[in-house]
């Protein structure tokens, strides 16, 4: 939004009105022109209605009026769902964890990667694999709970400590296998870990 359209506060008033009455002092405008300008300040509601009795005055030195506020900067949101019936779902590098994540495929495939991104030291997660498949690679140090994971004919694989760590994320996993596959892991380093000795 454009700054003048942005509402003002009272001290944003008050400050405006401190610069009038410097300009006084100052010789700048009269006390007739003083009162006039007072009454549009405490009149404003934006910034562009504040700024007209001041568009002549010089701001003082290191015054003038206060900024308006900085746009929040995004932050991830605190739980996102992922969904796919057929296709697949990838995410790597350095992307936004949020701290409850729910995981949901029919027949398709997640795979996640933590392992170049910052993280909350602790990660809800939500699963339901249907026929597909759901894998999570954590960085060193990751950790992993997946008792509240419930099977019908599918599988849980988890290959990283169920107990936290001070180093690394920690995921408490829920929800249903149902007919397909959960795996955890962390990251392959060699072929050791591509063959699973």
């Amino acid at each position: 939004m454009e700054r003048g359209k942005l509402r003002i506060s009272d001290a944003d008033r008050e400050a405006a009105a401190q610069q009038l009455h410097t300009a006084l002092s100052e010789g700048r405008i009269t006390l007739g022109e003083l009162e006039e300008r007072l009454d549009v300040v405490y009149s404003a509601r934006t910034f562009a209605e504040l700024e007209l009795p001041l568009a002549d005055l010089p701001a003082p030195a290191g015054a003038g009026l206060p900024a308006p506020p900085e746009p929040a900067v995004p932050t991830p949101r605190d739980a996102v769902h992922l969904t796919t019936e057929m296709g697949s779902i990838t995410r790597a590098g350095d992307w936004p964890v949020p701290r409850a994540l729910r995981l949901t495929t029919s027949m398709g495939s997640i795979h996640l990667d933590l392992t170049r991104t910052a993280t909350p030291p602790r990660i809800a997660v939500d699963v339901s694999t249907g026929m597909g498949s759901i894998t999570i690679v954590l960085p060193p140090g990751g950790s992993a709970d997946v008792d509240g994971v419930k099977t019908s004919w599918g599988s849980v694989s988890t290959k990283v400590p169920q107990t936290p760590s001070a180093t690394g994320p920690h995921l408490v996993v829920t929800g249903s296998a149902g007919m397909g596959s959960l795996t955890i892991r962390h990251a392959r380093r060699g072929l050791k870990d591509w063959f699973g000795a």
